[in-house]
Parts: structure tokens; sequence; C-alpha cells
């Protein structure tokens, strides 16, 4: 098991999530994540995906988050990133920053 992964992600953040910005309701950007899904699950590429729509400002690297250990992210993205294989992407994860879709990469 890898003590340290790489991942990008795709955030959607809503009306009352953590240092969230927008007016979007939750239940739409529950539903715009999982239209995204849907491109992903299609081929669409992720990096761009992430610099286009991604509410985090990770969105300038297409979405990438560099390396992390674990306890450094919160536990629901946590679990997700380290279950994924290298070059796979997760179903939508909620954490208390939104809803997002991760990539990982490392």
């Amino acid at each position: 098991m890898s003590d340290v992964v790489r991942a990008s992600h795709i955030l959607l953040m809503y009306s009352g999530s953590l240092r969230s910005a927008t007016d979007r309701s939750k239940e739409q950007a529950l539903e715009q994540i999982r239209s995204i899904k849907t491109e992903l699950d299609n081929g669409a590429d992720f990096a761009a995906i992430a610099r286009e729509r991604s509410d985090c400002l990770s969105r300038d690297a297409g979405g990438d988050l560099g390396a992390f250990t674990r306890g450094q992210m919160v536990e629901s993205f946590e679990e997700a990133a380290f279950a994924l294989a290298v070059g796979a992407h997760s179903d939508v994860v909620e954490t208390p920053f939104g809803y997002h879709l991760i990539r990982r990469t490392a």
C-alpha cells in the first residue's frame, strides 16, 4: 500500500460549502459534477475540464494537487484518492468543500 499519492481533482462548490463564493445550490453542484463524470467516462480530458470548470485554484494547473501523504486531506477525499489505481478517476466524492472528481496521477 502506497504512503504517498499524486492526484488532480475537479471541485464544484455550492452555497454553504467551506470557502465557497458561489450561489450554486447543492443540488445544482451534484447534477453538474455527475455530468462532468459522464464526460470523463466518455474520454474527455480531465485537465482541460478542470481548467474550465473547477472551483479550486488548482484549476490553473489542470487540477493538479501534487503529492500528498495520508492525513493531509479530509478523510473522504483521502480514502478515494488512495483507493484509485494510477490513471483512474473516482466517482463523485463529497467533502465539506463540495463535490470532487479525483484522478490519481502517481
